[in-house]
């Protein structure tokens, strides 16, 4: 069967500027899922010291299963993820999700045993699960072509927002800590009695503001198409970009879901070739971004920079300003992901994060400490947050066929989660083995080997509407 590619808005009349507030609107009340994720998913790395003496935890399994378990909540959530937003729509798993945030933070705050903490940070983890898939799923899906990288980035960005609320929360929260406090002393300190709990609810005011807002954005025209409700999908995208927008997005849309009719695709046929390398490349791309070795950086800050020679109060410090750069790069992302395209900036960014780890591993064998490490973190997580820590998402977001996206985009983020709890939960014994320049060193060759993979297989998708990259991609295939 021939496939006849699909020439569809970016030739489109632009979406009217009486409309773009509205659409910025929705695609932050959407993103706020990523906030809320980044503020979750950080915000134990500056509370871990305390609950840990809290709870007497001081094996390093006992270490990596309280930092890692929310992960397997992540796995869940992104499980499910799929089929519910398939079945109930994608408006409605961004509500679940926000309710799930503001229940699981307040009572992991206020957990005094440690199965209840492990049990709440895994349902918060479900929260994160469902956000991470929902938040960029749903951006791409109410986005014309010509601005889906930035907005999908919004996504991002807001997960960065939340990690620098979380690390200026932790920075402000934490009372100073004398360098020669007893240990008895700091059993008994407010930090560990109280300052952690007060760490994980503070998250709970925005986790309502996402609730409330949730139930006055509309649900992604695409799934209405997909449901048959044309009507409800035509006023969506009239009140985005006007009514000959609305009217040529409907017939490319249309003309998409009759081919994918035409080739049977279903969850059942996920092995086809074509299927089957698209995923495979979701799902690399995904555990590339957990395994270039970013996320120790936040999740083990403390341990990085206490082995590096800071003293405890100045890591606190040091903490929110790598928050701070990550979000400076983050803005920066978003200007240029939809000038520059996906492939570059992810090649050029394994590249620069495989080097500073790499100069990292240098520093830490040479026997450097303070300063150097710092800014050769600094250099990974500003390559991080400018390629990508973004770009993954955008592509994860728009690589996946419009009638399995939601299933796809549910592997692709499974995979990153079972990859991050890996991750989070062998860090421990990884540095206590090999030491901070074996880590560091292991983290920059999986590094290089990523930018292998992008160059030979990753495709661009810049300035192309979700329909011009599915027809481009079963054609291909």
């Amino acid at each position: 069967m021939q496939i006849v590619p699909v020439h569809t808005s970016t030739n489109a009349p632009a979406v009217q500027s009486k409309n773009t507030a509205y659409l910025w609107t929705i695609a932050l009340v959407a993103a706020m899922g990523g906030l809320l994720f980044g503020y979750d998913w950080v915000v134990i790395g500056g509370a871990r010291q305390f609950y840990e003496s809290y709870f007497h935890l001081t094996s390093e399994q006992l270490i990596g299963w309280a930092n890692g378990c929310a992960l397997l909540g992540c796995f869940v959530g992104s499980l499910i993820a799929g089929y519910a937003g398939e079945r109930f729509g994608r408006r409605r798993v961004l509500l679940v999700s926000a309710i799930l945030f503001a229940i699981s933070s307040t009572l992991t705050g206020w957990s005094y045993s440690f199965s209840s903490f492990v049990f709440w940070r895994i349902v918060g983890g479900a929260a994160i699960g469902l956000s991470s898939n929902m938040s960029p799923l749903y951006i791409a899906e109410i986005s014309p072509a010509k601005v889906r990288g930035r907005l999908v980035s919004l996504n991002q960005f807001a997960i960065v927002i939340g990690i620098l609320l979380a690390q200026i929360a932790n920075w402000q929260i934490a009372r100073p800590i004398p360098d020669h406090m007893s240990r008895l002393a700091f059993l008994r300190s407010w930090n560990v009695q109280y300052g952690w709990r007060w760490m994980f609810c503070a998250v709970v005011v925005p986790a309502v503001i996402f609730t409330v807002t949730s139930f006055f954005i509309p649900e992604s025209p695409r799934w209405l198409l997909t449901k048959g409700e044309e009507t409800s999908a035509c006023d969506v995208l009239t009140r985005i970009g006007g009514r000959s927008y609305a009217l040529e997005e409907i017939s490319n849309i249309r003309k998409v879901l009759d081919l994918e009719a035409r080739m049977k695709i279903s969850l059942r046929e996920f092995g086809m070739p074509g299927i089957r390398k698209i995923v495979l490349i979701g799902v690399t791309l995904a555990v590339l971004q957990q395994w270039t070795g970013i996320n120790i950086l936040f999740n083990y800050a403390a341990e990085v920079y206490r082995s590096a020679g800071y003293g405890q109060n100045d890591i606190f410090l040091n903490i929110v300003i790598t928050g701070t750069i990550n979000l400076i790069f983050t803005v920066m992302a978003m200007l240029i992901v939809d000038r520059i395209g996906r492939r570059p900036m992810m090649l050029y960014g394994c590249l620069g994060i495989g080097l500073s780890h790499l100069f990292a591993a240098l520093a830490y064998h040479a026997g450097w400490h303070g300063r150097p490490v710092l800014l050769l973190t600094l250099s990974a997580i500003a390559c991080y947050a400018l390629t990508l820590a973004p770009v993954t998402w955008v592509l994860i977001s728009e690589i996946f066929p419009n009638r399995i996206r939601s299933q796809g985009v549910s592997i692709a983020v499974c995979a990153l989660w079972l990859s991050s709890f890996a991750l989070t939960y062998t860090f421990p014994w990884i540095d206590h083995k090999l030491g901070s320049s074996g880590t560091f060193l292991g983290y920059g060759g999986i590094c290089i080997l990523g930018a292998a993979f992008v160059y030979f297989f990753v495709p661009e998708t810049k300035g192309q509407t979700l329909e011009q990259i599915e027809s481009k991609s079963l054609h291909s295939n």
